[in-house]
Formats: C-alpha cells, sequence, structure tokens
C-alpha cells in the first residue's frame, strides 16, 4: 500500500505521460523512459542551489582545515574540549556539517513518488526500454530469460553505469574527506564514501523506472560537482596566533 495518496499518483502518472507523449515522436517506445530521466534532470535542477552550498561548505572546511589542525595540536589531550573547538570554529565561519545531506534529503520524495507509481501495478504497466518492462525488477528479469535474455541484458547496461558511477564517488569521497577533530575522518565522512555502492544494490532490487532515476541522478551529480568544484579555492584560512 501506498503512503502518497491515489489522486497524487494519478497526478503524477499524468505528468509522465505527458512527457512521454511530448517526447514520442522522436523517441517511439522509448519515450516513457526518457521522460522519467528528464523528470529526474528537472529535480536536480530544483535543488541545484542547494548543491552549490553543499560544494561552497566543503570548499570552507578545506579552507579551515590549517585551523583545525592548530586546534588539534592545542588540545591534543583534551578530546571534549577539541570538539567543541572545532563546533565553535564552524559556527564562527558558518560552516553546516549537514549542508552536503540537504539535496539527498529533498529528492527522497520524488525518489519514493516514483517506486510508487512503479511499483502500483495499474498505472505504469506497458511501458518499456527496449525488452524491459520500466515496472519490472532485475530480479524478476533474471527469472525470464536470465541475466543475459533481452531485458536482463538491459538491466545489466543500467547497473553498469551505476556501478561506475559509484565507483568514481567512492574514489573521489576518500580523496575529498576532512579530517575530524581526532586527526581521522569525521564519523559520518567514515561511511559516506561505501554508500556510493549503495545505489548499485538499490538499482539491483527496484522497478527499472527508479533505476533509471538513480543512475541519472547520480551521474548528473558527478558532473555537477566537478563542474563546481573548478572554480578556484579561495586562499586558506590563516591560524590564529
Amino acid at each position: 500500500m501506498s503512503v502518497f495518496p491515489s489522486p497524487l499518483l494519478d497526478a503524477f502518472s499524468a505528468l509522465v505521460d505527458r512527457l512521454a507523449a511530448l517526447l514520442q515522436p522522436a523517441l517511439g517506445g522509448a519515450s516513457t523512459a526518457v521522460a522519467v530521466i528528464a523528470f529526474t534532470v528537472l529535480v536536480r535542477l530544483a535543488v541545484h542551489p542547494l548543491s552549490r552550498a553543499a560544494v561552497r561548505g566543503q570548499q570552507a572546511r578545506v579552507r579551515l582545515a590549517p585551523r583545525v589542525a592548530a586546534l588539534r595540536e592545542t588540545y591534543a589531550n583534551r578530546p571534549e574540549r577539541l570538539r567543541r573547538a572545532v563546533l565553535e570554529l564552524h559556527a564562527e565561519e558558518k560552516v553546516s556539517p549537514f549542508a552536503g545531506l540537504l539535496p539527498g534529503l529533498l529528492q527522497a520524495p520524488a525518489f519514493l513518488l516514483l517506486y510508487a507509481l512503479f511499483s502500483s501495478g495499474d498505472r505504469m504497466g506497458g511501458h518499456a526500454l527496449l525488452a524491459a518492462p520500466l515496472d519490472g525488477r532485475w530480479t524478476e528479469a533474471l527469472g525470464d530469460g536470465g541475466p543475459f535474455g533481452p531485458a536482463g541484458l538491459v538491466h545489466l547496461a543500467v547497473l553498469a553505469v551505476a556501478l561506475v558511477v559509484a565507483a568514481y564517488q567512492y574514489l573521489r569521497a576518500r580523496r575529498e574527506t576532512v579530517p575530524g577533530p581526532d586527526g581521522g575522518p569525521a564519523g559520518l565522512a567514515r561511511v559516506l564514501p561505501l554508500l556510493s555502492f549503495g545505489t548499485v544494490v538499490t538499482v539491483a532490487f527496484v522497478p527499472l523506472a527508479v533505476g533509471l532515476y538513480l543512475v541519472t541522478s547520480t551521474a548528473w551529480s558527478v558532473v555537477e560537482r566537478a563542474l563546481l568544484m573548478r572554480r578556484p579555492p579561495s586562499p586558506p584560512v590563516p591560524t590564529r596566533a
């Protein structure tokens, strides 16, 4: 049973159908799949200002790294005082440790709405990408033709793209990890790089349309972040005497 009311799902279904109808003359049977991708792009454009803020926040934490290192040296034997001093520094410089989470959190309703729509079984049935139904899952394709059957190959292609993007995100996140107060990665930073591969696992078990949403969104994140990080970094904040 969906957490979304039926009128909302009907309205969202009509939106996807309208996008697909606009694309159908050029894309034929793939129009609904591309409509899902277009919807993903609209969602990512909506949260782009928050993504920019998240990147600025990380750049600020990098600039503050020399001062954080100085605090670690000053309070080497007082871990609680060190944590408090780092929090005070972040507050002074208006750096939020949660800024990077906001874009993902605000995308959750779109993900859940798409999942509910393509899991309902009576709204989006009959739409496919090549030989793979958009409301079908990889596990179902395995039982109908196997991994190299017509539907299985479509799912494998989506999974392969998800794996490549996840590997890139993992390596990038490891490089960009900002040290925590104790000198190692912050608690959340230890986990976040590994979460990149959670997308691959999710794509394997959700309807194909939802997998397209996830792959498009994560690929967008890679490109968006690369472009935002191309800006020249601000000079480091000097340590205080």
